[in-house]
């Protein structure tokens, strides 16, 4: 399983939100370019950027700091918020991001991630982002009918990296109820799903460990915060695990 230690930009700045919410951004008083540093010293093999600025269709983005952390990290980089167009996913990879993030943009176009995805097989990357059981797009702000199993399945044939799955109840305090949205969605689908929105505590990374299907997981908040240690983090999932206790 693959931590992705994960920078959401706004302003310039490191932030995280609650459950989505764009104007409830904490900022975290740390320079962007040395956390990426950070994270690769650590041992990351990747990490994750979001644009939340872009998400917020805002005039201005983070485009030149996030090319600055590309050449910065030393690891790959896999790049979400507000990526909508062939123009705009072919750009980023010319500019050495590892994997770009399509969220809104399938459920409006399903063939710009099916096209994108058979020109760049493994570089492309699924965002299903849920709250209360609904698909929401357009930065976590608007429901749609889909249901989030239906846009999963829409794009089984197709090369994709992976699918990352977001609880956006990710605040409540029912753990079981968060690892089960995305447990279930990752038991209907044949690609790698990256977990989001349920790692709080190093237990919460065991417990992924264990969930069949689920190849990596997000985690921001929590390393900002130091209530999970990266290298622990590391640790932990490339320690052997086993389905059995051992008596002796």
């Amino acid at each position: 399983m693959i931590i992705y230690p994960t920078i959401e930009l706004m302003g310039g700045k490191c932030v995280s939100l609650t459950r989505g919410r764009l104007s409830e951004a904490s900022i975290w008083h740390v320079d962007p370019v040395e956390t990426a540093r950070g994270f690769a010293q650590a041992g990351a093999s990747w990490m994750h950027v979001t644009d939340l600025d872009r998400v917020a269709g805002a005039d201005h983005d983070n485009g030149a700091l996030i090319e600055e952390i590309i050449r910065a990290a030393g690891i790959p980089v896999q790049l979400g918020g507000g990526i909508r167009s062939r123009d705009h996913v072919q750009d980023w990879l010319d500019k050495g991001v590892g994997r770009v993030v399509i969220g809104t943009a399938a459920i409006q176009d399903p063939s710009l991630v099916r096209d994108m995805a058979k020109f760049h097989p493994d570089q492309i990357v699924l965002a299903i982002d849920v709250f209360q059981g609904q698909l929401m797009s357009h930065g976590w702000q608007e429901t749609s009918a889909i249901q989030p199993a239906d846009v999963i399945n829409a794009f089984e044939d197709s090369p994709l990296a992976g699918v990352i799955v977001t609880d956006i109840d990710s605040d409540i305090e029912d753990n079981d109820g968060q690892l089960g949205v995305i447990s279930g969605l990752a038991a209907q689908t044949r690609h790698p799903v990256i977990a989001r929105g349920t790692v709080r505590s190093a237990d919460d990374v065991s417990r992924l460990k264990f969930v069949p299907n689920i190849s990596g997981t997000l985690i921001g908040r929590a390393l900002f915060s130091r209530e999970i240690d990266l290298g622990d983090a590391l640790a932990l999932v490339q320690s052997e695990t086993s389905t059995t206790a051992a008596f002796i």
